[in-house]
Parts: C-alpha cells; sequence; structure tokens
C-alpha cells in the first residue's frame, strides 16, 4: 500500500487517523481540517484519486508518477508542487544516496510523495506535531519543516564528502596510481549534489518573495530564511568540493606524468648505458678480429702465399697483427667508444 501515513489536523492538532483517502476527504471537509497525506510511490490510480480530490495539475502529477526529476518549485493556482532531491551518506559503502520527494502543498492539504527511503518524513511529521503552534500555520508551515529536514540531512552528506576528499588528497601525495578513477566518482557525486541543491536557493527566495502575497505568517518567514541560510552555506560547500576535486585532479594527472617522464628518462639512461656497453664489446671484437684474420689467412696450408719464402715475412704478418689491432684502438678511442 502507498498510503504510509494519513491524518486531519484541526487548530495544529491531530484529531483523525483516517484508514482510506475517502475517509480523509470527508473528515476534512466535515471538521474543516488540514490533510496531511504520505504517499510512497503510488501507482496512478492512488495518485490520481488524490489528484481529482485537490485538483492537482495534471503536469504536476505526471512529474510525480515518472520521477527523475530536478529541485524545482512551481505554482499551479493556489497549490505549489515542490521537488527535492534529498541525500544521505552511506558510512560503509562511502557513497551518497540520492532520493526524490514530490510535495504538493494547497490552502487546506499537503501531499508527499516519496520515491526514495529518504528523508523520514514520519520525524517531520512527529516534530510538526509536538510544536501545534507551529502546525497551526498551516501547509506552509508543513512545507517549511520538510524543507529543514532535507536540508539537515547534508550536514553529514558534506562531512562524509569532505573526509573522502582528504583521504584522496592523501592517496595523491602518497603515490597511489589508482587514485583518479576515484576522482572522478566524488567529482560526479558533488555535481549532482550541486544540481539537489544550487536550486533550492531560489525556491526558498520565490518563496519569501511570495510570503506578502500569499500572507506567510512572519515567524515562518524568518525560519525559511534560516533554511536558505543553510542551503547556501552548502551550495558553496559543494563549489569548493568541486573546485578541490579538479585541482586534485589536475595535480594527480602532473603527477603521474611527472612519474611516466622519470621512468621513461630511467629507461633512456639505462638504453644508452647499455649502447655504451655494446660500443665496447664491438670495438674490442672488432680489435680482436683483425689480428684473427691475418693469422687465419697465414694458417692455411697452400703453397702459394705471399711472403710464405721471405725471410721477414713472420716478423711483418705480427706486426701487421699489432699495427691493425693498435689503429684499431686509436680510431675507437678517438671516437669515444672505448
Amino acid at each position: 500500500m502507498a498510503l504510509v501515513d494519513n491524518a486531519v489536523y484541526v487548530q495544529g492538532r491531530r484529531t483523525s487517523n483516517p484508514r482510506s483517502l475517502d475517509e480523509t476527504f470527508e473528515v476534512m471537509r466535515e471538521r474543516g481540517g488540514m490533510a496531511w497525506i504520505g504517499l510512497y510511490r503510488p501507482d496512478n490510480e492512488e495518485l490520481q484519486s488524490v489528484a481529482g480530490e485537490f485538483g492537482l495539475h495534471y503536469l504536476a502529477v505526471e512529474d510525480a508518477l515518472s520521477g527523475h526529476q530536478r529541485s524545482k518549485l512551481e505554482r499551479y493556482g493556489d497549490t505549489l508542487f515542490v521537488v527535492l532531491r534529498p541525500a544521505r551518506y552511506l558510512d560503509d559503502a562511502e557513497k551518497v544516496e540520492l532520493g526524490e520527494l514530490h510535495i504538493f502543498v494547497g490552502p487546506d492539504f499537503v501531499v508527499t510523495v516519496r520515491h526514495a527511503e529518504s528523508p523520514d518524513l514520519g520525524r517531520v511529521r512527529r516534530r510538526m506535531e509536538a510544536d501545534p503552534a507551529l502546525m497551526t500555520m498551516g501547509p506552509q508551515a508543513v512545507l517549511y519543516a520538510i524543507l529543514d529536514e532535507v536540508v539537515d540531512q547534508y550536514g553529514p552528506v558534506m562531512a562524509g564528502l569532505e573526509n573522502d576528499i582528504d583521504e584522496i588528497e592523501d592517496g595523491i601525495f602518497g603515490g597511489d596510481s589508482d587514485v583518479s578513477p576515484r576522482i572522478y566518482e566524488l567529482l560526479r557525486v558533488v555535481i549532482e549534489v550541486q544540481r539537489a541543491t544550487h536550486p533550492m536557493v531560489g525556491m526558498l527566495e520565490a518563496m519569501q518573495r511570495g510570503s506578502d502575497k500569499y500572507g506567510l505568517d512572519v515567524e515562518l518567514q524568518r525560519r525559511l530564511r534560516d533554511v536558505q541560510d543553510h542551503v547556501i552555506r552548502i551550495a558553496e560547500r559543494s563549489d569548493s568540493f568541486r573546485a578541490l576535486l579538479q585541482n586534485a585532479l589536475a595535480v594527480q594527472t602532473t603527477l603521474v606524468g611527472q612519474r611516466q617522464n622519470d621512468e621513461m628518462k630511467r629507461l633512456t639512461e639505462a638504453s644508452l648505458a647499455q649502447n655504451e656497453e655494446v660500443k665496447k664489446i664491438s670495438s674490442w671484437a672488432a680489435i680482436i678480429f683483425a689480428p684473427t684474420l691475418v693469422g687465419t689467412v697465414y694458417g692455411m696450408n697452400f703453397e702459394h702465399i705471399p711472403e710464405l719464402s721471405w725471410p721477414w715475412g713472420y716478423p711483418f704478418a705480427l706486426s701487421l697483427m699489432l699495427a691493425m689491432g693498435a689503429g684499431l684502438y686509436l680510431i675507437f678511442k678517438w671516437k669515444k667508444w672505448l
């Protein structure tokens, strides 16, 4: 059943707990009270029943049914349609979970359509029921309390994100090469938080601009300004988080590039050192090869070999070997191969 909680309030106090929507509509008309209906992922028939009773605009009803809306505030005649993106930080998974909440606020009713586990609207209802003076301010006071709850839940979210960013900074300067995907992931979350919170600043400004026109209580205006201050601080923190993560990504990219350059430099130096060794080995191989070539020629058992019968042939062959070896040594030394 999509109906989570359902009550009629008269002069700020809960006077009835109807068991069905039809009973709610009947009691509300009889007592002239305010209905507060809480729905969780209602189907089309359930939401259309509420829409028909309170005259909700079909475009707002379509948005509430389909979900996946941005944070916004729209007015259809004397009915406000508000979309909020509540969030909560999951400590175990170190993740931010964004929900979606649709609120219809009319002259004598509040209808909430929740698409996620957060926020805890039961806590909001208990808070309001414990303060009849605030409840007597009507549906706008209920909207204020829901806004206040949603904004308060962003406190732990921002603290969790700040802790995650600190861990990322430690990873960057600790030489963790796998930190880049975490930066991208956290940057995406921060952008989603920005999209959820930044529109709320304009929404609260719009509510305060229309406070005189729609008879908003002065005390309620003060409370809305307090919520707006909190939203502005959250929006500013999310902006600073985004800047920090973008800078962290730039630093990480620089450090990775530097490490790659250092590795290439090391490989280049190793390659150069190896080339020098190859030059030395090749030089000595050539020096040894030259005398060996001469000795090999004279070691052949042919009858007609030059200088075979020459008395100075043997000294000449040794001198030729030494001369070729010394010449090659001087050449390689001059070329700095040796």
